[in-house]
């Protein structure tokens, strides 16, 4: 009984408890709050119908009589919002979840009748589908029954075009976009789908009048007294009642531009301009906008065989260009004797400047700060829809506890400000590729600077300048080239902090008092990206490299620069040591769909930052080293608080040296971590939006891979062995989180909370590592004894994570 109060007294004290209440309402009844007459739809089966069919079958049930999975609160939720005095109420009703589903045997009936045509739509023409229904205790089942008899199969295909040059189209394409064959069943979605690529066709190849009802289908041998269970098929593509079907081709484009986001004057005709120079006449009544930037990405060019591709290129282009908020294309044939179609594309802008204000509260036990960002943005800075965007971001951290109030022990404090211009092209000297047919391609100049204070330890200052240029191969295949990354880094450790201390117990801090120079390239590939908020069977990978200093190192050599490995004396460029480095990083994920909404993802992400040549003497810069933990990672611990290996802060000696290195980051030159997540809709309206559940397993951690050795004052050496990654004890070195989380989807964005459970910690040995067993019973003295030999860090079992968009 003690263990049972205990355990709900844990679930009492978790902000975790609205769920709680939930699912304790999945238990309440809705045949509590209906009439006496009525009846609650608790299961619907379909009998004797092929396994391939059943779920394509059970869409044709009426929503309103099916009945909610067992996971859903969606008829909880009602059930809270809109009853009263025991009824469900008849008007002021909340949007809030989904009514239950209510019995009504005309709903039963349609659905019956559906079914039926479903099944003689696949074939079965003397299907028969009959429906029974039992109540009992205002509970009812609905069961169909079908009788499919036996199925169709297409036993000749042929074709009527009487249109010489539509029939050889045809023919032509007709292996890339058939699916009838004789032997095959009969599905009038394989009509169908045969009538859409016809019209594709069509379309794609100067039929700009084409419509699908010129696409039909005869079907001979369909009645219910055949017994030959065949068919005949013949396709038929019929002409218009005047005259055949003919092909257009592009005449003069004009392009407007509406003077204001407002949107046009009553009359584009005394505006247009007369000039069509190239097929194409240019108008911009805004006066914001130079031609050629517009232009551009105008894919409908005179003299071109019409083709609705280009149409739907054009369209996308323009919108991604990201300064007009409505494009719209129409066509105008001055002469109906004429095969020239001309386009009309009306862009109405959108406003050009900008501001976002955002912030965030991050907080764990014994600390609380703020984040604060301030983003400019001018989406047509030089008139060519370049896109400009200041940022200024600042931020602090501060511990708590112990009768200190908020923000008078602060002990990091961070700012940025960061400027970058991005043009809808790619501006490669002498050479300037056509793009564009995948997606927007795009040249980025950023340039940023970094102010990071840690508190009586260090301070950083890092000026970063980049090139970048980013483009799509297919649409879902995009790559990502900086040729150039500059990066200027001087940070210094505050007088009084004893080097070799920090160099013996946090191995990196000595990373913190450095000057140098990183001369790089970075390359990065992006796969299935596009596919990402659809519910769908798929890869998403995301590879990257980023390579520095070989340029330096060849220019050091040339220039005769000498240097003394031997002595830690690394190779200088302008007076100051460069990184030498390969950083290789891998993002993997495996998306399945579970039917509808559900899907389960498997994440694998590693990565190693491996140093040579100049940087064996000077290391990995601490800004390339890796980290683990926080929102989108192993979510049961704050960001940057594993590791490296089997790392435990206790082997800091005084409590004054851990307050001092409060709050450092935990890294390492190696990483792997793995999620699994399932990810589900819980209620479909809940204030406003959809509300989404997902649990999941994380696990992982970072390691080093160079072996250091320091000296203390005393003459004693020591070594990084716990931090150092082997194979032989990864099983004992990784972190394992689990937990839950809310998505609350507005669909444009969503706002994420996860509730994260330490299951294993690899900072402590053995058994020990369990600490789900600590959580479960002995969370207090097990807090208590930790906080003895690692205050003022405290043990937190359970994290919570906020965040903006869904982790990966």
């Amino acid at each position: 009984m003690k263990a049972y109060k205990y355990l709900i007294n844990i679930k009492l004290k978790s902000p975790a408890i609205l769920l709680f209440i939930i699912v304790l309402m999945q238990a309440c009844s809705s045949t509590k709050y209906i009439a006496d007459y009525q009846s609650i739809v608790k299961k619907v089966t379909i009998d004797s119908i092929d396994k391939k069919f059943e779920e394509q079958a059970y869409n044709y049930v009426q929503k309103d009589i099916r009945p909610a999975s067992a996971f859903s609160i969606n008829v909880p939720l009602y059930n809270l919002f809109n009853t009263k005095d025991g009824r469900y109420k008849t008007n002021n009703i909340k949007p809030f979840g989904t009514p239950p589903a209510i019995l009504d045997s005309t709903l039963v009936e349609i659905s019956r009748t559906q079914i039926q045509k479903f099944l003689k739509s696949k074939g079965y023409f003397q299907a028969q589908v009959t429906s029974d229904i039992k109540v009992k205790d205002k509970k009812a089942e609905v069961n169909f029954t079908a009788k499919p008899g036996p199925a169709y199969v297409v036993d000749r295909l042929s074709n009527s075009i009487p249109n010489a040059k539509i029939k050889q189209l045809y023919d032509a394409n007709k292996p890339g976009l058939t699916h009838l064959r004789e032997g095959m069943q009969y599905d009038e979605d394989s009509l169908s789908y045969e009538r859409e690529q016809i019209h594709r066709v069509m379309k794609e190849n100067g039929y700009f009048y084409f419509l699908r009802p010129y696409v039909n289908f005869d079907v001979v041998g369909a009645e219910a007294s055949s017994k030959t269970n065949k068919v005949d098929l013949r396709l038929n593509v019929t002409d218009p009642e005047k005259g055949q079907h003919r092909q257009y081709n592009i005449g003069t484009t004009y392009l407007v531009i509406a003077p204001s986001p407002d949107g046009f004057p009553d009359s584009l005709r005394n505006y247009v301009s007369r000039d069509t120079s190239g097929g194409l006449s240019f108008t911009d009544l805004s006066k914001r906008y130079r031609r050629n930037p517009i232009t551009r990405y105008d894919f409908l060019k005179q003299g071109d065989l019409y083709d609705i591709r280009n149409e739907n290129l054009t369209y996308d282009r323009l919108y991604e260009l990201n300064v007009f908020k409505n494009v719209k294309i129409t066509y105008f044939n001055r002469d109906s004797t004429s095969n020239k179609i001309n386009p009309i594309i009306q862009l109405i802008p959108q406003k050009v400047m900008s501001n976002r204000v955002e912030g965030e509260v991050p907080f764990n036990g014994g600390t609380i700060g703020f984040n604060l960002s301030n983003t400019y943005t001018n989406n047509n800075l030089f008139r060519g829809a370049e896109r400009f965007e200041l940022q200024l971001k600042g931020g602090l951290q501060s511990r708590i506890g112990n009768g200190t109030s908020p923000f008078k022990d602060i002990y990091q404090r961070d700012f940025s400000i960061s400027a970058s211009i991005t043009v809808p092209r790619l501006m490669i000297p002498f050479y300037n590729p056509t793009l564009g047919g995948n997606g927007m391609p795009h040249t980025t100049f950023s340039s940023s600077y970094i102010y990071a204070l840690q508190q009586d330890i260090s301070v950083r200052r890092i000026f970063i300048n980049s090139i970048t240029y980013d483009w799509f191969e297919t649409k879902s295949k995009l790559h990502s080239f900086t040729p150039l990354n500059f990066e200027y880094r001087f940070g210094n450790l505050f007088d009084g902090v004893d080097a070799t201390t920090v160099l013996n117990n946090l191995y990196y801090a000595a990373l913190l008092a450095r000057k140098d120079l990183t001369l790089g390239m970075k390359y990065n590939y992006s796969l299935n990206a596009d596919k990402l908020s659809q519910f769908r069977t798929f890869v998403y990978l995301r590879a990257g490299m980023d390579i520095a200093g070989n340029l330096l190192q060849g220019i050091s050599k040339l220039t005769g620069a000498k240097n003394d490995p031997s002595n830690n004396d690394p190779a200088k460029i302008f007076g100051l040591p460069f990184n030498q480095y390969v950083r290789p990083e891998v993002d993997l994920r495996w998306y399945k769909s579970l039917g509808g909404e559900k899907q389960f993802i498997a994440r694998l992400n590693t990565g190693i930052a491996y140093a040579y040549g100049n940087s064996v003497i000077t290391g990995i810069p601490f800004e390339k080293l890796f980290f683990a933990g926080g929102s989108s990672g192993i979510r049961a611990w704050q960001a940057r608080t594993i590791g490296p290996g089997n790392y435990n802060r206790d082997v800091l000696p005084s409590d004054l040296l851990r307050k001092s290195l409060f709050g450092l980051d935990q890294l390492g030159e190696f990483k792997i971590e793995t999620n699994f997540e399932y990810r589900f809709t819980l209620a479909k309206k809940f204030f406003g939006a959809t509300l989404k559940g997902a649990t999941f397993i994380d696990a992982g951690n970072v390691w080093n891979v160079s072996k250091t050795t320091s000296t203390d004052a005393n003459g004693a050496t020591t070594t990084n062995e716990a931090t150092l990654f082997k194979l032989s004890k990864l099983a004992q070195q990784v972190a394992i989180g689990t937990g839950f989380g809310l998505r609350y989807d507005v669909q444009y964005f969503v706002f994420r909370f996860d509730i994260g459970l330490k299951l294993k910690d690899p900072q402590f040995s053995g058994s020990e590592q369990w600490v789900i067993g600590k959580f479960l019973s002995g969370a207090r003295d097990f807090k208590n004894k930790y906080n003895l030999t690692h205050a003022p860090d405290t043990y937190r079992f359970i994290q919570y994570n906020f965040g903006i968009g869904m982790p990966f």
